[in-house]
């Protein structure tokens, strides 16, 4: 249902104007019952100057009255008597100039995804001439070395909603519809058994062990302990002077 105009400015005049139950208030204002039972005992907008809704051709005083009369009734917004502007047509669409320079990319990639969109839909959608789009059709564009595709909703220039309308609309007006490709089927990951690892490595280890030579076929073997001969002191100083002067007594005699 719709609401009036400053829900709690109207809801503060009907608490203190007429005998309206909280009920009927919170309902046409949109308001909750507790917030209405508030205003009435001012902890809620207190000193806020009510709205009087007759004035404004929101609610009329036979309304006010019927509700009045009976508590099980709901008070129902009046029927406004100006007539109601007629919708005007939508003309080209104004895009901001900050985001003009990403029309060409917008435009290039709407041609290739979409290519049963019509002219008159792709100016419609992002604000563009038809000139321009078939410039950057035929690569005659001023800037078409530098171009590269864009989604106009990833640009912000215009909405997925519209987008996907038009593209809707153009494939029933050509009878054509684009067929999704089939997703790519997973890589088979074989099972190799525990055996066949293993074999491998053993395999693989006596390879090695063949190709690499030990320690011994590059050093040789280790040589054997020599045996040290017992050197005395006398083979180092000489025989002593007690032994010289008995050699001596032994040469006289």
């Amino acid at each position: 249902m719709a609401q009036p105009l400053m829900p709690k400015a109207t809801a503060v005049w009907l608490v203190d104007n007429t005998s309206l139950t909280f009920d009927q208030i919170s309902d046409y204002c949109g308001l909750h019952i507790l917030e209405v039972q508030a205003i009435a005992d001012g902890e809620v907008a207190p000193g806020m100057q009510g709205l009087d809704p007759t004035t404004n051709g929101q609610l009329t005083k036979e309304e006010i009255i019927r509700c009045e009369d009976n508590v099980e009734n709901r008070i129902k917004m009046a029927i406004p008597s100006n007539p109601m502007p007629k919708a005007r047509q939508k003309g080209a669409k104004y895009t901001p100039i900050s985001k003009r320079q990403d029309r060409p990319d917008a435009i290039a990639w709407l041609i290739r995804s979409y290519p049963e969109l019509s002219d008159a839909q792709i100016c419609r959608l992002i604000g563009t001439t038809k000139q321009t789009i078939n410039s950057i059709r035929d690569k005659t564009h001023r800037s078409s070395t530098s171009i590269k595709p864009q989604s106009p909703v990833y640009l912000g220039l215009c909405e997925g909603g519209d987008l996907a309308t038009s593209v809707s609309k153009a494939r029933l007006k050509s009878g054509s519809n684009h067929q999704q490709t089939e997703p790519l089927q997973p890589i088979a990951i074989t099972e190799i058994s525990e055996d066949k690892v293993s074999n491998d490595e053993n395999d693989a280890l006596k390879k090695f062990s063949q190709s690499n030579p030990t320690a011994e076929e590059i050093f040789g073997s280790t040589p054997k302990s020599i045996e040290v001969e017992e050197i005395n002191s006398e083979d180092i100083f000489g025989p002593s002077n007690a032994k010289k002067v008995q050699a001596e007594e032994q040469e006289s005699s």
